[in-house]
């Protein structure tokens, strides 16, 4: 007896969930919170005003940065990767982070693992990429590329120029940036311009030494 009621009740609940004209609907739905939790907005769960919905970011999520003193690193880029935004770049980026000599020492250990094997130790484009044959064509800083501004610098690392892909993946702004420190110290034969530490040259220290 009990189990003929169970099989007529198994029976009744498939005919149940199979009553329904819509194709595309699933049947009557047994305990449907089930299936459908309810909507809650990023960051806002009406049950506990006082708690967030949503957890804050584990430390070292990038590139969101709690620092009030980097928030500008936390802004989309805002110029395209087009012509125009290159040369807007160019004209109207500036470089955030404020000059010291550590910090061109930063970008130095940035553009030694990231960037030499390409544009070579003195920014010469012989690393040891093109010396390999690989490239041909990797510019000089302190050549053709000496007056180049450091927004279009951020451009290319940003989105990639010619030959050269984007960075934007290995280096998050902060480190673009830094790296551009010692990017504009080669332009200037490996002294960044506002270190008034002069390097004597070498003809000259081994005559006075």
């Amino acid at each position: 007896m009990i189990r003929s009621k169970y099989i007529l009740t198994v029976a009744a609940a498939l005919t149940l969930a199979a009553c329904t004209k819509d194709p595309n609907s699933p049947g009557y739905e047994y305990m449907p919170d089930m299936y459908r939790s309810g909507a809650v907005e990023a960051y806002v769960d009406y049950h506990h005003p006082d708690e967030l919905s949503a957890k804050t970011p584990p430390d070292g999520t990038i590139p969101y940065s709690a620092d009030p003193s980097k928030a500008i690193f936390n802004i989309p880029y805002p110029y395209p990767n087009t012509a125009q935004g290159y040369e807007d770049a160019g004209m109207y980026l500036k470089n955030p982070i404020p000059y010291s000599k550590e910090v061109v020492e930063e970008g130095k250990v940035i553009y030694t693992k990231m960037c030499m094997h390409c544009h070579g130790e003195k920014g010469d484009g012989q690393g040891q990429i093109a010396k390999n044959g690989k490239f041909d064509g990797i510019p000089n800083y302190a050549g053709g590329l000496k007056t180049l501004p450091e927004g279009k610098m951020f451009h290319t690392i940003t989105y990639g120029k010619n030959m050269m892909g984007s960075h934007a993946g290995q280096l998050n702004q902060e480190e673009r940036w830094k790296v551009i420190f010692w990017v504009k110290a080669l332009q200037n034969g490996g002294t960044y311009p506002m270190d008034t530490t002069v390097k004597a040259p070498a003809a000259d220290t081994a005559k006075h030494g």
